[in-house]
């Protein structure tokens, strides 16, 4: 498990660099989560939905309800034009911040996950 200020950071820009490959409900994002961290970031649906709200209310996502063929309708959210521009940036900050601290510590393999 990763410390958890560092998950807290890196909660909204995962998020929205999840809804950029398009539009996604809110359990599918807990199950790629998990998947891309091979089970090291285990969100729940507790945690994720009111980031997904707030991220809508800022006008950084939309959301709309979609009929499903088995169950009930599940609501997508999708990445809107200030989204893309918020992610944008969140990358280009990780990056900075990355290259800082790989100066700081010195070249290193990365560790297996």
């Amino acid at each position: 498990m990763f410390p958890k200020p560092l998950l807290a950071a890196s909660f909204e820009p995962l998020v929205l660099a999840m809804l950029a490959n398009g539009p996604t409900y809110g359990y599918e994002i807990i199950q790629r989560v998990q998947d891309l961290s091979q089970g090291r970031i285990a969100w729940t649906a507790n945690r994720l939905y009111p980031l997904l709200h707030d991220l809508e209310n800022r006008g950084l996502a939309t959301a709309s309800w979609r009929h499903v063929d088995s169950g009930p309708g599940r609501k997508y959210y999708d990445l809107t034009a200030k989204g893309e521009k918020a992610l944008a940036k969140a990358k280009h900050d990780w990056l900075d911040l990355s290259a800082i601290l790989a100066s700081l510590w010195g070249p290193a393999l990365r560790p297996a996950l």
